[in-house]
């Protein structure tokens, strides 16, 4: 369906809307950064992180399952465990697209994104060097 790391990662951005699995207060952890990456390119994103009430001002989701329909694009920055389990909520979800970002990497994630007609990019370019990331 996907070739090449560009066409996919092209795909990827494509949504209306994005979710960061595994958002976080900290603003030194990636998973603050890659939230942060969308907003400094005014995408409409939001954290998913069961255990923050809101991260960067913008209101937490719990899971997966609870992310708004026009979400179509998630990034990961969860322990490969994790992306396992996430990856299945996704599919459930009707999620398109899978960002794992460099140490989220599964690959049993990778193959069930494959088998399910994912739009996955694992092992590839973090997200925060193709969107141009800087500290604020």
């Amino acid at each position: 369906m996907y070739t090449g790391i560009e066409q996919r990662i092209s795909a990827f951005l494509t949504s209306s809307a994005f979710g960061v699995v595994g958002a976080s207060n900290n603003r030194e952890k990636y998973g603050n950064k890659v939230l942060r990456v969308y907003i400094q390119n005014h995408k409409t994103v939001y954290p998913v992180n069961p255990n923050e009430s809101s991260i960067e001002g913008i209101v937490c989701i719990p899971t997966v399952e609870n992310l708004p329909a026009d979400v179509k694009s998630i990034s990961i920055i969860t322990p490969p465990p994790v992306t396992e389990k996430i990856v299945r909520q996704a599919i459930s979800k009707g999620i398109h697209n899978i960002w794992m970002q460099p140490g989220a990497e599964s690959d049993s994630a990778i193959k069930l994104c494959e088998e399910n007609g994912i739009n996955v990019i694992a092992g590839g370019p973090c997200i925060l060097v193709v969107l141009g990331f800087h500290e604020d």
